[in-house]
């Protein structure tokens, strides 16, 4: 088949609808369950690029979790202590493919509401199984066991979209898309995200341990399919902060710093003793985590708003706890998709416990930037790739 027809564009309003090959080739996906809308695809096209190339750098199953066109979060299948199992409902024994997307929608689960799962090797039954307990649209792999197959066609039911991508699949090297009636062409992406993109430091500390090398390679392949400007944050094998699509690098700094940051508050003895109700859903849990651990914490804890989510009122977070639980987040690799022109997105990244970063480096502010790294003993590596995604 190579002509697909879809539910409608963007919006309902924008209709007729299609997926096709202009070559006349089969599409190199197979629908096995659910009918697709467009920004399925464009989730599951896009972060399957993503998880393919994170395979091929960490050799490590990968997995994605897309909303609106950019990674809500991204990992590659490190085993999870106990900590990260119960902040991302993870069951007691998962397959290596299952922690890497538990670890990819657990990033941020408020973002991750409702999202596209992208898998790089065999959907098996322990992956199946945890998708089917959370709200996702749908779901890429190569392959699906019987088992993780039957799993997913009851989900959503019957109606959870499953797509079966194909590994061998190479698209043209010229790529296009139209605006506005005018076609756009260019050369497709392919620059490769090694650790030689590592080798320029021209920061006094120099060394990046073998685990910030990997994590930094995590993040500018994620970054290489996220909504320009871009930042990543990650740690132990997954990003843990993506801010996507800000007109401002330090708007980008500070979006994805905060993610980071509520990522690990999540792990505190505060948040992981809440005494939430025993029939909470997951959302609503999320949902209350959220609010509990930000700004607008009285929302929830002033008045009767608790009564619906906990057992008793919780004591309130002081941004004093915060803070001193928050000096705990240490050995965070950043990427930029573009240089930083400033400084200031060093004593940004610095906060949440930034110790490796990788950007392009061509700024005419370079040694101010420099200088800052310097300041923090930070480790930063100029790669000299733009990673622009649009």
């Amino acid at each position: 088949m190579n002509e697909l027809e879809l539910k409608y564009g963007c919006n309902p309003n924008q209709k007729p609808a299609k997926v096709f090959m202009e070559s006349g080739e089969n599409l190199p996906f197979e629908v096995l369950n659910g009918r697709p809308g467009y920004i399925n695809l464009l989730d599951a096209l896009n972060g399957w690029q993503l998880v393919r190339e994170l395979r091929e750098a960490t050799g490590l199953p990968a997995a994605a979790s897309f909303k609106h066109v950019s990674p809500a979060g991204a990992a590659v299948g490190l085993p999870l202590d106990d900590v990260l199992k119960k902040i991302y409902f993870a069951p007691e024994e998962i397959s290596p493919q299952a922690a890497a997307y538990i670890r990819a929608r657990g990033a941020d689960r408020m973002s991750s509401y409702g999202d596209f799962a992208i898998l790089s090797d065999e959907c098996d039954e322990s992956t199946a199984k945890f998708l089917k307990s959370e709200v996702s649209d749908g779901v890429i792999a190569p392959a699906y066991s019987d088992k993780a197959l039957e799993i997913l066609k009851a989900k959503r039911k019957g109606n959870y979209l499953v797509l079966k991508m194909n590994p061998e699949y190479k698209p043209e090297p010229q790529e296009r898309k139209q605006v506005f009636g005018i076609t756009f062409e260019q050369g497709r992406n392919e620059i490769k995200i090694s650790p030689d993109c590592l080798k320029e430091i021209p920061t006094a500390k120099k060394n990046f341990p073998e685990n910030a090398k990997r994590d930094l390679l995590i993040a500018l392949i994620t970054l290489k399919y996220t909504q320009s400007n871009s930042v990543c944050y990650a740690k132990d094998g997954q990003a843990i902060g993506i801010g996507a699509g800000q007109q401002s690098r330090v708007h980008c700094t500070r979006l994805a710093g905060n993610k980071a940051d509520f990522w690990f508050l999540r792990q505190s003895p505060q948040v992981l003793n809440l005494p939430f109700k025993p029939d909470v859903r997951r959302p609503d849990r999320d949902n209350a985590i959220d609010v509990y651990i930000g700004s607008e914490s009285d929302d929830l804890l002033e008045g009767d708003a608790w009564k619906n989510i906990f057992t008793e009122k919780p004591k309130k977070f002081t941004d004093e706890e915060k803070k001193s639980w928050l000096k705990n987040l240490k050995g965070v690799s950043l990427a930029s998709d573009a240089f930083f022109p400033f400084g200031d997105n060093i004593e940004r990244a610095h906060k949440s416990g930034v110790e490796f970063i990788a950007q392009s480096g061509g700024s005419i502010r370079d040694d101010n930037v420099i200088e800052t790294c310097d300041k923090y003993g930070i480790v930063m590596a100029m790669t000299g790739i733009r990673l622009f995604h649009h």
